[in-house]
């Protein structure tokens, strides 16, 4: 892993007190264990199957965007093209209930509902998320202190350089692949389009640092992400990437723990078909503080997560 130093205004935390986490917390499997299949199967967004999937053990299995083209979620059929992102996940989900496939019980989502038009749909909360600006470690901007209104400008193409020290850096602002919940998130904040961005918007894969190419290159990072990458419960793509404070508040703790103060947040979301609500396996996974995914405050954390006093309530419903 490159990581130099992970700055936090005026806090540090060292390369060697980053490498002795990694060697000390194994990497997270991106899909449950070849071979083994959960009692509830589902598609999610990268940022928070390695937390469900640490969770869930044998009763719940995220399969995410990173692996082979096609998962399978039960010994026998149920293969289906990998989901990249939220919307995917949503999409997934929807159209396994239309064919009666049950190939899928829930989708792990970092977004709310898009279309409202029915109540089929649940959207319960399980934990808060936040998101950031990432940089390369070895640009000047990692020494520069964003504000929300000079993201905002950024990406709309309103400012084109950054002074740092006297030196003008050219920015490039990157978006992540469209169906993102990470990018429609981001889209929203800085008031621009998550399908059709200004044009000075370049691509990015999803919480991958390796997007980041050149000096001027940022790009929205999950706060939970990057600590779960740092830790090694997550798959390792930070590449060069450093997250950095906004509004002058840090993203995370001298803990390396998810900063709640941060002021670019949201709660991540378990989409399960509201009929089924009360049956046993969901409600006993996703339904209540007492539930499953609320339950284990300890691995939330590790992956970068904050807590939620109304885990597992409903927030929304909708149809996708």
């Amino acid at each position: 892993m490159n990581v130099n130093l992970v700055n936090r205004g005026a806090a540090t935390l060292s390369a060697a007190g980053l490498g002795l986490a990694l060697l000390s917390t194994p990497a997270e499997a991106v899909d449950p264990p070849p071979g083994t299949f959960p009692t509830l199967a589902g598609a999610c967004s990268d940022t928070v199957a390695p937390v469900l999937n640490a969770i869930g053990g044998t009763n719940l299995g995220c399969w995410g965007p990173l692996g082979s083209p096609t998962i399978q979620t039960r010994p026998t059929g149920c293969q289906t093209a990998r989901p990249n992102g939220s919307s995917a996940a949503i999409a997934a989900l929807n159209n396994d209930i239309a064919l009666g496939t049950h190939c899928l019980d829930f989708a792990g989502v970092t977004r709310g509902p898009n279309n409202m038009s029915t109540n089929d749909l649940s959207w319960l909360r399980f934990a808060r998320d936040g998101v950031t600006v990432a940089v390369r470690t070895d640009s000047g901007l990692v020494d520069h202190d964003f504000t929300t209104a000079e993201l905002q400008d950024i990406y709309r193409c309103e400012v084109t350089t950054v002074d740092v020290g006297g030196r003008a850096i050219a920015v490039r602002p990157l978006l992540p692949e469209v169906g993102s919940g990470t990018g429609a998130y981001w889209a929203a904040v800085m008031g621009i389009s998550s399908t059709m961005p200004p044009s000075c918007v370049g691509g990015a894969q999803e919480h991958d640092g390796r997007s980041l190419v050149n000096e001027g290159d940022l790009m929205p990072f999950s706060i939970p992400q990057f600590i779960a990458q740092v830790n090694g419960v997550a798959t390792n793509r930070l590449g060069a990437a450093d997250i950095r404070p906004v509004d002058g508040v840090n993203p995370y703790t001298q803990s390396l723990t998810f900063n709640t103060s941060f002021p670019i947040a949201r709660d991540v979301y378990v989409v399960v078909e509201t009929a089924r609500l009360t049956e046993t396996a969901i409600a006993a996974a996703f339904v209540g503080s007492g539930s499953l995914v609320c339950d284990d405050a300890a691995i939330t954390e590790l992956h970068g997560f904050g807590s939620l006093a109304n885990c597992g309530s409903v927030a929304f419903t909708g149809e996708s």
